[in-house]
């Protein structure tokens, strides 16, 4: 447990139980503002993936991670330790693949999931529009690896993506600077380089999809994309610009899960 930092709260005795993963640069502390909603009616379990924070870092072995397909290991992990069977995942950014790869590999682990921004490829691809070139992403992986913080000084506005937002930029870029630069580099590349289109077809367990108008990180064409070729999902359009509406509009967020959950019977 400690290894994952991993905290079950909320209804310890409820049938149901809401498994909230965290995205790259971020920590379990990002669910603040959405879990306590349902602490009354849910079993809750948080985590953070390893190397996420400085406590952790030392269980995070660079050679070890060689794609997300590795923190799906570690989500298995979890949810074996936080005893989940039939769970239902909340998932932000690259934590939405790795649920993916987890659930394909143990049907029984989650029922259900929750995308927020939540993407298969990142690179263009043909008519697949993942929002970067190959290029831009070379560019990227070249500044990051030159100069980390500098890098963060230009990448946390950006995923941010809201001038209205200085705080959410602050406790962003704070968490990026947290990573060890050896392994936020080595993190972002495998996910910026990844590919689970063929994967993310394979699910069919009740899947949410909620995807920002405005997120450079995972464009509308991406939510689309996910929407056509999932067989049981729903997308939900969120107008709070940005790759973090979870914290951003924590109230809309929110509702869209409750919904989801009232909708599909999850409670």
């Amino acid at each position: 447990m400690e290894k994952y930092n991993i905290q079950v709260l909320g209804n310890v005795n409820s049938q149901e139980t809401l498994v909230f993963a965290h995205g790259f640069g971020s920590e379990q502390n990002a669910w603040r503002s959405i879990y306590p909603a349902f602490e009354e009616n849910y079993r809750i379990v948080l985590f953070d993936f390893p190397g996420s924070k400085p406590a952790n870092s030392k269980d995070f072995d660079i050679q070890n991670y060689n794609s997300l397909k590795d923190y799906a290991d570690d989500l298995m992990e979890i949810a074996h330790l936080a005893g989940v069977r039939q769970g239902i995942l909340i998932a932000h950014s690259a934590s939405c693949m790795i649920g993916v790869l987890a659930s394909l590999r143990d049907p029984n682990l989650f029922k259900g999931m929750v995308f927020i921004c939540g993407s298969p490829r990142y690179r263009d691809d043909g008519d697949y529009k993942g929002g970067f070139s190959q290029e831009k992403i070379a560019t990227i992986l070249n500044e990051m690896s030159h100069n980390y913080a500098e890098w963060i000084r230009t990448y946390a506005p950006a995923a941010v993506n809201d001038p209205n937002k200085p705080e959410l930029v602050e406790e962003f870029s704070h968490c990026l600077l947290q990573l060890r630069p050896d392994i936020g580099l080595v993190v972002f590349s495998l996910i910026i380089m990844s590919d689970y289109r063929r994967e993310v077809a394979q699910v069919e367990i009740p899947t949410l999809i909620v995807q920002p108008q405005e997120d450079i990180f995972v464009p509308p064409t991406v939510g689309a994309y996910l929407y056509r070729i999932m067989k049981n999902s729903e997308l939900y359009w969120i107008d709070t610009p940005g790759h973090f509406p979870h914290l951003a509009n924590p109230t809309e967020i929110t509702k869209a899960i409750a919904d989801y959950l009232q909708e599909n019977e999850f409670v």
